[in-house]
């Protein structure tokens, strides 16, 4: 589940129609966005879900949007490239979002963070989002190497980011893909004894879990009777036991 953030007027709603095909309400007037929007965005033979969430400002509070972010594992931070102010205006987004205790973080290579990681010393209740930087309306800025190098020197923080344009369709094809990587997401695909693999729905899971966790999502009642499993994978060689 991935959440849809920024400030008001940045095309957060166009975005997320563009890459979803939800039909969300796009107006040219701010906070056009006044619950969550859910739809589905298709990478290979996954889903993303994406939330399209009301727009972040002190003039418009919204009281329960950090209790709707404890269940997001990343966020899409969306800014207007061709807004002089959007520097000031993604500060106003992170420290309101501070303030309720959930920090969007950035490590452009760093995988497998996820809204449950706690560092060492944090909060225990904070809710700690992998972010990308999106920089939507890329279509009318003149040069957008230079915008983003600026936006990303002003910004101090240390996202991923790219550019966009819900318009024209400019680098929305690299969205899925960075979730993909960033979110260490794995791809498992069963198979009855006897039978090739069903290549068309796999379980998802993250880098790190196990095969309990697979026969747990396969039924609950596989987990306790279930003695061992056998892999197919560059890992090991086909059919090798494992607990």
């Amino acid at each position: 589940q991935v959440a849809l953030l920024g400030p008001p007027n940045a095309g957060k709603s166009a975005l997320h129609a563009r890459l979803t095909g939800s039909g969300a309400h796009v107006a040219p007037y701010p906070f056009t966005t006044q619950f969550p929007t859910p739809g589905m965005l298709p990478y290979e033979d996954i889903h993303f879900q994406l939330i399209d969430l009301p727009a972040i400002a002190a003039e418009h509070p919204v009281p329960w949007l950090a209790g709707t972010l404890q269940t997001a594992d990343a966020a899409l931070l969306v800014v207007d490239l061709t807004e002089p102010a959007d520097v000031d205006q993604l500060r106003e987004v992170r420290s309101l979002l501070a303030q309720k205790r959930v920090e969007l973080v950035g490590g452009a290579g760093a995988a497998g963070a996820s809204s449950a990681e706690v560092d060492g010393g944090g909060d225990p209740f904070a809710v700690h989002l992998p972010t990308l930087l999106v920089a939507n309306k890329a279509e009318g800025v003149a040069d957008v190497a230079a915008e983003l190098q600026a936006l990303e020197e002003l910004a101090g923080a240390d996202y991923s980011v790219l550019a966009v344009s819900a318009n024209t369709g400019l680098g929305l094809g690299e969205i899925a893909p960075w979730l993909f990587a960033r979110l260490a997401i794995v791809r498992v695909y069963t198979k009855v004894p006897g039978h090739p693999a069903d290549r068309q729905r796999p379980f998802t899971l993250r880098r790190g879990q196990t095969v309990g966790d697979v026969a747990n999502l396969v039924h609950r009642d596989l987990v306790r009777s279930l003695r061992f499993a056998r892999v197919w994978g560059a890992a090991g060689f086909d059919g090798q036991h494992v607990g």
